[in-house]
């Protein structure tokens, strides 16, 4: 078995370089996190790689008034070390606007305010490399790591290649700049003006977009704007206290601890703690429907379809989009709707690790998921200390705060730790009993 860095092993100087004791790959803010709590940590040589030229968080959908859905304080490392010089609040002080941040008074953190923070903590760590792909991982007493650039070794990697946009099979094949995925929409929404556009989901991307097309100055203004939806309404995030201690670190391990069928259940269940719209986007659509039709006078400008699932989308005599739905409520009856332009907010799936396949093999499955243990390690034959961890891919194993930014700091100190060994887990109890308190006693004992 190879020796670490760490612990003295014989490398030339030259060899040193390429010898880690961990190795990150992809750079969103799984990761960022990861490498924010190891900079300047001795002992721990780290690398984290990106195969894109510069950093990027949803470029395409920072719309103007897009807000986060979760306080400042969940930021890369804060709720794990409040010290850290890679906080949000670092970055407002070093950028010298702490004070006007403050005055601004927001209700939430700006979207693309946020985007700049995180880029700015990619560039001010060094162990942060962009524009170097990796190209597979194998296992030699290391983790061979080859590159676009080179080949590493590392006694561990941690995988955090993010997500990558879905849609339904119903567009597969006809995504251009008349069908498009939101994450491309501040790029495609551009030529809208006087055209039929349809959005198809009902979460706050979907929200964001709608919101968009409706608030445009009347010359930019779409000549009709539907919003479709599977969900029976357009539903609000339930940001309420005791929801969110889902979203606290005794939860995702009481989570952890069930069985399978109980952690689907609970996902599909509690979805608008994660998947709902804010409030305050839901009003601002409101307010804008009501302006339009009862101002402006523009009746047939907004149309709005909840309830309704896409089975169809083929192109009609016109060059246009013709849609067909179903109703949830009504299954037997098709509706058909014609459309110039269709946005699909229908979210986003994993990001494929074709990387690991030379160890696949290896690796253990929980469906569409690796296989982890407590520490977000995944399970297979290999050495012990030699260790995979998934960040941000593990959300049947661990809940909806798992892809979420809530726990990103807690969930990178964890990996952290069980990589040099150590544990500053010191979290305390959520207020909520989630698990049974059986009695000693027998039933009916006085």
């Amino acid at each position: 078995m190879g020796k670490s860095v760490a612990q003295g092993s014989a490398h030339t100087e030259a060899e040193e370089s390429t010898y880690y004791r961990c190795i990150g790959i992809g750079v969103g803010p799984a990761n960022l996190s990861l490498a924010s709590l190891l900079h300047g940590l001795p002992g721990v040589s780290n690398v984290f790689l990106d195969e894109n030229d510069q950093f990027g968080w949803h470029d395409g959908q920072q719309l103007t008034g897009a807000s986060l859905q979760v306080s400042l304080l969940k930021d890369l490392v804060l709720l794990s070390d409040p010290t850290n010089g890679f906080s949000f609040l670092s970055y407002l002080h070093e950028q010298g606007r702490i004070y006007h941040f403050i005055n601004a008074q927001y209700d939430a953190v700006p979207r693309m305010e946020f985007r700049n923070y995180l880029e700015w903590a990619s560039r001010r760590n060094k162990n942060v490399v962009f524009g170097e792909k990796v190209l597979s991982v194998e296992f030699d007493d290391w983790f061979v790591v080859r590159t676009s650039r080179r080949t590493l070794r590392a006694e561990n990697i941690v995988v955090g290649v993010g997500t990558r946009p879905w849609v339904p099979e119903t567009s597969l094949g006809k995504l251009g700049e008349t069908q498009f995925h939101v994450s491309d929409f501040t790029v495609e929404s551009q030529n809208v003006a006087g055209r039929r556009v349809t959005v198809v989901g009902g979460g706050q991307s979907g929200a964001e977009a709608f919101l968009d097309l409706i608030a445009r100055p009347p010359k930019e203004l779409p000549r009709r704007v539907t919003w479709v939806s599977r969900r029976e309404n357009y539903l609000p995030l339930d940001d309420s206290p005791f929801t969110n201690e889902y979203y606290v670190p005794s939860y995702s391990d009481h989570f952890f601890g069930l069985d399978r069928a109980t952690r689907n259940s609970l996902n599909r269940k509690n979805i608008l703690t994660s998947d709902g719209i804010s409030g305050s986007t839901l009003r601002e659509i409101y307010q804008h429907c009501y302006e339009h039709r009862f101002i402006r006078g523009a009746q047939d400008l907004v149309t709005l379809l909840p309830n309704r699932d896409v089975t169809d989308v083929a192109r009609n005599e016109s060059g246009a989009w013709a849609m067909k739905m179903t109703h949830n409520d009504e299954p037997g009856a098709v509706e058909h709707l014609d459309t110039d332009i269709i946005v699909w907010a229908t979210g986003f799936r994993p990001a494929p690790t074709d990387f690991l396949a030379p160890i696949a093999d290896r690796l253990e499955r929980e469906g569409d998921e690796y296989r982890i243990d407590q520490d977000f390690a995944v399970r297979w034959d290999g050495p012990r200390d030699r260790m995979i961890f998934m960040q941000n891919a593990a959300r049947g194993q661990r809940g909806l705060a798992d892809p979420n930014l809530s726990l990103t700091a807690w969930r990178s100190r964890r990996i952290l730790d069980r990589i040099i060994g150590e544990g500053s887990d010191r979290q305390l109890p959520s207020f909520v009993e989630w698990s049974a308190k059986p009695s000693d006693d027998e039933p009916g004992a006085p």
